[in-house]
């Protein structure tokens, strides 16, 4: 179900159910696999997530990329990435960077883009607080330590900023979807900046990453995009029937923090949707947002 605009800041897509296109479909018997493989998969992360809040946090962060890697794969789609894995430098000059915690940034299509992302990036994310209440994705979320956001109360978002600066300090990666809301993927809304406070207190790095969802001829996809009047089940129902999806993430350059949320969140807004997997042709119907 989704919530209805309440404030008016509440974020408002401007995707609809027109915008997903008829797309080649899977056999039935490779639907029905995908099916077996996803709840099979589930069961075990959801077994062995039981234990994983009192491991170290390396294995937390491992436990969180192969959970999300598997669970993306079950659903018959492949992942391909490019670009800049997270890195911070060295305590000392010359020091060489190593992989590290980042503040994540993303545009957002699906709630499956918690799971692309995390297959690359292990991340608490920043997600609705509806998901808790969704079958079997509700226990998978509290299991990758998800930080849940109610929009329709600007009251909460104090607290929101607070657990995701606290998650940074702590050593922890954090993924926000800036936006507020999906999209189909052929564009994208403005960056909020509210969330962007929790890296300029903690000095903590941003990484800006596109994520897009393609056929296997390379053409954009919609199968997995959530918009409106989209259930859970639509969603999964395309994806799982989809032939040859693929999810693209692509790492852009690192953004260092600075003192001020709105700039910063214009620079990770112009990264995302000035690369070129986010600018769409004329001939596609949508209009090309320019950096």
């Amino acid at each position: 179900m989704r919530v209805r605009a309440v404030h008016g800041w509440f974020p408002a897509s401007s995707c609809d159910n027109s915008c997903i296109a008829d797309e080649s479909v899977a056999g039935r018997v490779r639907q029905g696999w995908r099916v077996f493989a996803l709840l099979t998969t589930a069961a075990v992360v959801l077994s062995v997530g039981m234990v994983i809040g009192v491991l170290p946090r390396s294995v937390r962060a491992r436990y969180v990329r192969t959970s999300a890697h598997l669970l993306i794969s079950s659903l018959g789609i492949r992942i391909q990435v490019s670009g800049h894995r997270p890195q911070v430098s060295g305590h000392r000059p010359g020091d060489r960077a190593r992989p590290g915690h980042a503040m994540i940034v993303s545009n957002h299509i699906s709630f499956l883009d918690v799971l692309a992302i995390a297959s690359v990036s292990p991340a608490r994310f920043v997600a609705k607080a509806e998901l808790a209440a969704w079958p079997v994705i509700g226990v998978i979320t509290r299991r990758l330590a998800v930080i849940p956001i109610r929009r329709e109360s600007l009251r909460d978002l104090p607290a929101v900023v607070h657990t995701a600066r606290d998650g940074l300090l702590a050593g922890d990666s954090v993924g926000v979807f800036p936006e507020g809301t999906t999209r189909c993927g052929r564009g994208g809304g403005r960056f909020r900046p509210a969330l962007f406070q929790a890296a300029v207190d903690t000095g903590v790095p941003v990484h800006p990453v596109v994520v897009s969802f393609h056929t296997s001829t390379g053409s954009l996809s919609t199968a997995a995009c959530f918009i409106g009047a989209d259930d859970i089940g639509d969603t999964m129902r395309r994806v799982l029937a989809a032939k040859g999806l693929v999810v693209r993430i692509r790492m852009c350059e690192q953004q260092l923090p600075g003192d001020d949320r709105r700039e910063l969140a214009l620079r990770c807004e112009r990264a995302v949707f000035g690369h070129p997997a986010m600018l769409t042709s004329a001939n596609t119907g949508s209009v090309a947002l320019a950096a």
